[in-house]
C-alpha cells in the first residue's frame, strides 16, 4: 500500500484540527491561563471545546473500531495498558505545570506557529528540547550499583 493516501490523511486531519483550534480561539493562551484561574478571569470555553471533541470521539470511536481494519494501514492500534503508574502521573503533572506555564499544549503550540513571533518559537524550542531530553533519560541503560 502506498504512503500516499494515509499521509494525505493525515495532512487533512491535521488541517482540520488546526482550523477548529483557530476557530475555537484555544491559540491564544490567555484562554488556557484564564480557564485555569477559577476565582479570577475564569472562561469556560476551553471545558466546551474538549468537551465537544470528547463526545464526537465518544460517538464516533464504536463506529470506526467495528470496521475490520483501519482504511490506511493494516490493523488498529488500541492500548493494552491500563494501570496507571508513577511515570504516568509524574507526566501529568510536569504537562500540567508546562501547560499552565506557558499556556499551550503541543496541539494549540504547533498551530500557534503561524503567528512566528518569538516566544512562541522560545516555547516550541522548548517543548522539543524538554520531549528529546525526556527520550533520552528514559532510554538510558540503568546505572549498575556497585
Amino acid at each position: 500500500m502506498s504512503n500516499l493516501p494515509r499521509l494525505l490523511a493525515a495532512l487533512a486531519a491535521g488541517v482540520l484540527f488546526g482550523f477548529g483550534l483557530s476557530v475555537a480561539q484555544m491559540i491564544d493562551p490567555a484562554k488556557v491561563v484564564n480557564f485555569l484561574d477559577l476565582f479570577g478571569t475564569w472562561d469556560p470555553s476551553l471545558a466546551f471545546v474538549m468537551g465537544g471533541g470528547l463526545l464526537v470521539n465518544a460517538i464516533a470511536t464504536p463506529f470506526i473500531l467495528r470496521q475490520q481494519k483501519p482504511l490506511f494501514t493494516e490493523f488498529f492500534q488500541i492500548p493494552t495498558r491500563s494501570d496507571i503508574d508513577a511515570r504516568l502521573v509524574g507526566g501529568g503533572v510536569l504537562f500540567g505545570v508546562g501547560w499552565g506555564l506557558a499556556g499551550y499544549c503541543p496541539g494549540p503550540l504547533l498551530t500557534s506557529l503561524s503567528f512566528a513571533n518569538m516566544d512562541i518559537v522560545t516555547i516550541v524550542v522548548a517543548y522539543l528540547a524538554g520531549t528529546f531530553a525526556t527520550r533520552w533519560v528514559l532510554n538510558r541503560p540503568a546505572m549498575a550499583v556497585a
